[in-house]
C-alpha cells in the first residue's frame, strides 16, 4: 500500500508544481477595422506623399531616412543610436530592468550558501556556576567535580566551523514563476521603449534638420529680394535725381530695403537654436558641431499606408504598453498566491571543532534537514487588497494600451489629412506666387511709365515675398507630416524585431561603455558657425 501512496502524493505534488493562479494572459482586444479613414485611395495619392500598401511593400526601410535622399541627413541619423543620451538612458533603463529579471529568475533554483566561522570565546564563571544542574553539589566529591566541570566552562576556547546550508522554495501555487514573467515582460516593455526612444530622437531630428534647410532657404529667397529692392531703390534715387519721383518714394524704398534686412538678419537666430538642437540630438556639445548652408529640397517621399491592425505590430510604443499588460496580468498571480501556504525546503550541514586540525573528523560533523511552511492565519484582508491593487493595476494598464492604440490611429489619420491637403494647398499656393510675381512685375512697368505710384509696387513686392514664405512654410509643413506619418507608422520596426531590438540595446550599451572619453578641451577653439552675411548696404549719397 506503501507505493501507491507514494506515486499519488508525487502525483499530487507535481500537479500542484504545476499550478499557475494567474488569468489566462491575452492581448486586450482593440477595435481595428478596414482602412484608415483618411488613407482613400486616388490618382495623386503618390504625389500626395503616401499609397496604400500593397502586399510586397508593407513595411518601411529602417533606415528610413534615406527616402528623402539627403546625405548629410543620412550621415547625422547614423550618430542618433551611438551618441544621443536619450536613447542611452533608455538602453541603460533597459539593462536595469534585464538585470532584475536575471535576479527573480534565481529564484527558480535553490540557493546554496557556506558560513566558515572562526569563533574564540569564555563564559562567565557566574553564568556557568548557575548553569549547574541541581543536586549535582551534594557530598564533597561531588563538588569537586562540580567545581572542576565548572572551571572548565568558563575557561577560554576556540571554536571552528563550517557550515553549508540549502533552500529551495516550491513554487506550488506560480509565485516564482509569475515573478520571473513579469520581470521577463517588463524588460521587454523596457526593449521596446528603446526602439521609441531611438524612433522618436531619429524623427526629430529629421524634423529639426529640414526646419533648417528651410530657414537656409527662406535666407536665399530674401538674399534675392534684396536683390530686387536693391534695384528698385537705384531706380528711385534716379528717378529722384531726375525730379521724376518724390521724398516719399525715395524713403518707402529705403524703409522696405532695411526691413527687408532687418528679416534676413533674424533668421540667424532660427538657424543657430536649430543647428544646436542637432548638436544636442546626435550627443555632442553645440560648440563642437556646425552645418554648412545648402539648398532646401521640398520633395515629399511615398510612404505605404497599412491596415490600422497591421500598426499594432509596428508601433514600439504599443508593444511596450502590451507587455506592461502581461507584466500586470502575472502580478495578479503573485498577489493570489499569497492566500496559500509557502513551502520551503532546507537543509544544513558541516563540521563543527575546537581544534581546526579535527576540524574534519568524522565525528565532528552535524546536520539537519526538513521542511518549512508558511501560511498566513489572519491579516485583517490585507491579502485581499493586494489582489485588488493588483487587479486595478491590470485594468489600468489595459485602458493605457488601449488608449496608445487610439492614439496611434488618430496620429496616423491626423498626418494622412494633412498630407493631402497640403498637397492642395501647395499647388494653390504656387499659383499664388506665379500670380503675385506677374503683378510684380506690372507695377513696376506702369511706375517706370508713370501711370501708377511707387505705393503700388512696394505692395506687389511685399505681396509677392508674402507668398513666397507662404509657399516655403507650406513645403515644410508637408516634410514634417510626412515625417510623422514615418514616425506614426513605426519607421520600419515590428514586433518581430524585439528581440533583435534586446540586443542591438545590449551591443550600443556596451560600445558606450567601452568609447573612450572625450578630452576636456574637445570644444576648445571651434567657434559657432558666423551668421550668414549680408551683402547688401545702401549706398551713401
Amino acid at each position: 500500500m506503501k507505493k501507491p501512496t507514494t506515486f499519488l502524493a508525487c502525483g499530487l505534488l507535481a500537479a500542484l508544481a504545476g499550478c499557475n493562479l494567474a488569468p489566462r494572459y491575452q492581448r486586450p482586444d482593440v477595435q481595428a477595422s478596414g482602412p484608415f479613414k483618411e488613407a482613400v485611395p486616388g490618382a495623386d495619392d503618390g504625389r500626395q506623399g503616401w499609397k496604400i500598401a500593397e502586399p510586397q511593400d508593407t513595411r518601411l526601410q529602417n533606415d528610413w531616412w534615406e527616402l528623402y535622399q539627403d546625405p548629410e541627413l543620412n550621415a547625422l541619423e547614423e550618430r542618433v543610436a551611438i551618441s544621443n543620451q536619450t536613447v542611452a538612458a533608455a538602453e541603460a533603463n533597459y539593462r536595469l530592468a534585464r538585470a532584475l529579471w536575471v535576479e527573480a529568475r534565481a529564484s527558480l533554483f535553490p540557493s546554496v550558501s557556506a558560513d566558515p566561522s572562526v569563533i574564540r570565546s569564555r563564559a562567565s564563571a557566574s553564568t556557568s556556576a548557575n548553569s549547574t544542574p541541581a543536586g549535582s553539589a551534594a557530598g564533597g566529591a561531588s563538588s569537586a567535580a562540580t567545581s572542576q566541570s565548572a572551571g572548565s566552562s568558563t575557561g577560554t576556547r576556540t571554536v571552528y566551523a563550517l557550515p553549508v546550508e540549502a533552500a529551495y522554495q516550491v513554487d506550488f501555487w506560480g509565485r516564482v514563476r509569475n515573478t520571473v514573467a513579469q520581470s521577463k515582460y517588463s524588460s521587454q516593455a523596457s526593449a521596446a521603449d528603446v526602439a521609441t526612444a531611438v524612433l522618436s530622437t531619429q524623427s526629430q531630428l529629421a524634423q529639426d534638420y529640414f526646419q533648417l534647410r528651410a530657414v537656409d532657404e527662406q535666407r536665399r529667397i530674401l538674399d534675392t529680394t534684396l536683390t530686387d529692392y536693391e534695384t528698385s531703390l537705384e531706380l528711385v534715387r534716379a528717378l529722384y535725381r531726375n525730379g521724376l519721383a518724390s521724398d516719399e518714394d525715395l524713403a518707402e524704398a529705403e524703409t522696405q530695403l532695411e526691413s527687408a534686412e532687418a528679416q534676413a538678419t533674424d533668421l540667424g537666430v532660427a538657424r543657430g537654436q536649430y543647428e544646436h538642437a542637432l548638436a544636442v540630438l546626435i550627443g555632442v556639445p553645440p560648440a563642437q558641431f556646425s552645418l554648412p548652408v545648402a539648398p532646401f529640397n521640398p520633395t515629399v517621399p511615398t510612404v505605404p499606408v497599412a491596415v490600422p491592425s497591421v500598426l499594432l505590430e509596428r508601433r514600439p510604443d504599443i508593444a511596450s504598453s502590451e507587455r506592461q499588460v502581461a507584466a500586470a496580468n502575472a502580478e495578479i498571480g503573485i498577489a493570489r498566491s499569497a492566500f496559500f501556504p509557502n513551502l520551503t525546503l532546507g537543509a544544513s550541514g558541516g563540521f563543527e571543532a575546537t581544534g581546526l586540525s579535527r576540524l574534519f573528523d568524522w565525528p565532528n560533523r552535524f546536520w539537519s534537514v526538513g521542511p518549512s511552511l508558511a501560511q498566513p492565519l489572519f491579516e485583517g484582508g490585507a491579502l485581499s487588497a493586494v489582489t485588488a491593487q493588483a487587479q486595478a493595476q491590470h485594468d489600468e494598464a489595459v485602458a493605457e494600451y488601449r488608449q496608445t492604440v487610439l492614439s496611434a490611429f488618430q496620429s496616423v489619420e491626423d498626418n494622412l489629412v494633412s498630407l493631402r491637403v497640403l498637397s492642395l494647398e501647395e499647388g494653390q499656393q504656387h499659383r499664388a506666387t506665379a500670380a503675385a510675381q506677374r503683378e510684380v512685375s506690372l507695377s513696376e512697368s506702369r511706375y517706370k511709365l508713370g501711370l501708377d505710384s511707387y505705393v503700388n509696387v512696394i505692395t506687389a513686392q511685399n505681396t509677392y515675398l508674402a507668398n513666397r514664405e507662404a509657399e516655403l512654410q507650406v513645403q515644410i509643413r508637408r516634410i514634417a507630416a510626412s515625417l510623422s506619418l514615418i514616425n506614426n507608422l513605426g519607421g520600419g520596426w515590428d514586433t518581430s524585431q524585439l528581440e533583435q531590438t534586446e540586443k542591438a540595446a545590449e551591443r550600443r550599451a556596451d560600445a558606450g561603455k567601452n568609447a573612450a572619453p572625450p578630452p576636456e578641451n574637445a570644444g576648445a577653439g571651434i567657434p559657432n558657425p558666423a551668421p550668414l552675411p549680408n551683402p547688401f548696404k545702401i549706398p551713401a549719397e
